[in-house]
């Protein structure tokens, strides 16, 4: 099959392509200039550009839509856009498959802004009459995600943490490879065409004790105190003065924090048969990785 991935430079796209290029002919996309690799044929285009996304889009079986604009004032209307231009020149090129990767949680009825913009997104996609098979993620544990980046910041650098309520939210961590093997698992399978699959791992866990749990791998014991106070927006500022992630992109993943993510279904796990790894073992790959 030929495949194109949109957003293939991020911390999902990167490893997803060179799975993918290991059974199908790949195009990587990006907003910049790559040189070509073997078994690997990177393309330019800017996702809310029609032009350049239907030139990338020709001749594809299937595509991926990994892109946002998180960071963004209006990232929140750009995403919508480029979801729209994406998906209507799908409908043009005959794509007989869209795969998106959305978030667990955008289900509630009290959604952050991060959360109602990825199941916008979503929608927006599905809007043509080309199949879409959305994955629902949680905390991607992996080099390079902002969520894991930002918790591992928080552990190295604070001996002690007044943290808000959202650390007592549960969620449902999943280890990259585990993200990667899913999405390149649903690629032509047309049992996953309309399909929204929640994606997992095997631990549900609140971030408390994520944050506990690196902890101990990190060979640290923070001491932890929640107060019902600060609200997302100091929140933000806070890991800003304390992690490497920027304020544009800490507060819209910090509010979503208080929404629950957690999956409701394996109906992905009969697709794609594969073992889960334990959040432990995620994060000791992830750390050794960066």
């Amino acid at each position: 099959m030929k495949v194109v991935v949109f957003g293939a430079t991020g911390t999902v796209g990167r490893p997803l392509v060179e799975k993918l290029a290991q059974a199908h002919e790949v195009t990587a996309v990006s907003r910049h200039k790559h040189p070509d690799e073997p078994a690997l044929t990177w393309a330019q285009a800017d996702a809310t550009d029609a032009e350049s996304v239907a030139r990338v889009l020709e001749g594809a079986d299937a595509a991926y839509y990994l892109v946002h604009s998180l960071g963004a004032t209006d990232f929140e209307e750009r995403d919508l856009q480029a979801a729209e231009t994406t998906a209507r020149a799908a409908e043009r090129a005959g794509v007989k498959q869209l795969v998106y990767l959305g978030g667990l949680g955008d289900d509630s009825s009290d959604l952050s802004a991060h959360l109602r913009s990825r199941r916008e997104t979503g929608r927006r996609l599905d809007s043509t009459l080309v199949p879409v098979t959305t994955l629902r993620a949680a905390i991607v544990i992996g080099r390079e995600s902002a969520a894991f980046e930002t918790i591992v910041s928080l552990v190295d650098r604070l001996p002690a943490m007044i943290t808000p309520r959202w650390v007592s939210t549960r969620t449902q961590p999943i280890a990259l490879d585990d993200v990667v093997a899913f999405l390149a698992g649903v690629c032509g399978r047309e049992e996953a065409f309309g399909q929204e699959l929640d994606v997992g791992g095997p631990e549900v866990m609140t971030y408390r004790e994520m944050m506990e749990r690196i902890a101990v791998l990190r060979g640290k014991r923070p001491f932890i105190v929640e107060v019902p106070v600060l609200t997302p927006y100091l929140s933000s500022l806070w890991l800003h003065v304390v992690t490497p992630v920027k304020a544009g992109i800490a507060r819209p993943l910090i509010e979503g924090l208080r929404n629950e993510t957690v999956a409701h279904d394996d109906r992905i796990r009969e697709l794609v048969p594969i073992e889960l790894r334990p959040f432990d073992v995620a994060v000791r790959e992830a750390l050794a990785e960066r």
